[in-house]
């Protein structure tokens, strides 16, 4: 193990620190881990200066943690953390270069959205609930989620003030702002909301959605809360906030065609992130043509169709 107080380790501790004032928690904890396993392997090469950093180097932590199975996503997050790391590091003076730069990017396997049925997910978003002021706030996320397509760590950041009528603020991966609309079915679940907060929130709480102690909802606190309104209302499909923005994406994409508004609703810094929702698009169209076309539709050994 890397000694804390190697100037290795405090380079790291000094970025970390940088990070934390922009990243969840959740990214912090994950580049801590990446980056103490960098430092760890730096140490079994006895390289104790940051100059020596070089892509070779590089590519030889990476293909350890490969060859020890670590997953492709996480192994992309390795890269992703040292090459953040680096880049503090130029700026610091510590290197001349990023050498991660030089090495690519582990390829991903492609993981399609599974988006809930439209019609199924409206019957679900439309079943009554006991009026309690923690169902209220639960119906208010859950309307919200699917509205305007955030991410668990943008819900859970959102403040009163970043509420501005039919649009609302929020703060994107990078610490990128953006405004989204809000539709008139999540802006009449956030005024209910907002008519029963003040019996559960703290005095001189900032934050919209707040838990039974007052303050801010965790991340995991939403995510169970959404998993329980599925099984009340009997969804039998696990539900979680991500479900919900693909939900949006899909749901919007398939009705408008209109790649780049999708793109920036999402605040998907690159086009082709936003891409997987036309390939998901073209897998239900494929399969509709495959059930439909008279001359697509498979036989059976007699001749008959299947």
């Amino acid at each position: 193990m890397t000694d804390a107080a190697s100037p290795l380790a405090a380079a790291v501790e000094a970025f970390l620190a940088a990070l934390s004032r922009t990243a969840s928690p959740a990214t912090l904890d994950a580049y801590r881990r990446d980056l103490g396993a960098l430092l760890d392997f730096l140490d079994a090469q006895r390289v104790h200066d940051w100059h020596a950093l070089d892509a070779a180097l590089v590519r030889r932590f990476l293909g350890g943690e490969r060859a020890r199975g670590l997953a492709p996503r996480s192994l992309a997050r390795r890269r992703s953390a040292c090459s953040r790391l680096a880049d503090h590091l130029v700026a610091e003076g510590l290197l001349d270069h990023n050498p991660v730069a030089l090495v690519r990017t582990p390829r991903q396997p492609r993981h399609l959205p599974s988006p809930v049925d439209v019609d199924r997910l409206a019957r679900f978003l439309d079943t009554p609930h006991d009026g309690s002021p923690l169902a209220v706030r639960d119906q208010a996320m859950l309307e919200l989620l699917y509205s305007s397509g955030l991410r668990l760590a943008e819900l859970a950041g959102l403040d009163l003030a970043d509420l501005r009528g039919e649009r609302v603020r929020v703060l994107g991966k990078g610490a990128k702002p953006r405004q989204v609309p809000v539709g008139s079915r999540a802006r009449a679940a956030l005024t209910a909301w907002l008519g029963v907060r003040a019996t559960l929130a703290a005095s001189g709480e900032r934050a919209l959605f707040v838990g039974r102690g007052g303050h801010r909802l965790g991340h995991r606190a939403i995510q169970q809360r959404l998993a329980r309104e599925a099984r009340r209302r009997g969804l039998d499909e696990h539900l979680h906030p991500h479900r919900l923005r693909h939900s949006f994406a899909s749901h919007l994409l398939e009705s408008s065609q209109d790649l780049r508004a999708v793109q920036e609703l999402l605040g998907h810094a690159n086009l082709a992130t936003t891409q997987v929702y036309t390939r998901l698009d073209w897998q239900h169209l494929a399969a509709s043509y495959d059930a439909a076309h008279p001359r697509a539709r498979r036989r059976h050994d007699d001749g008959t169709p299947t």
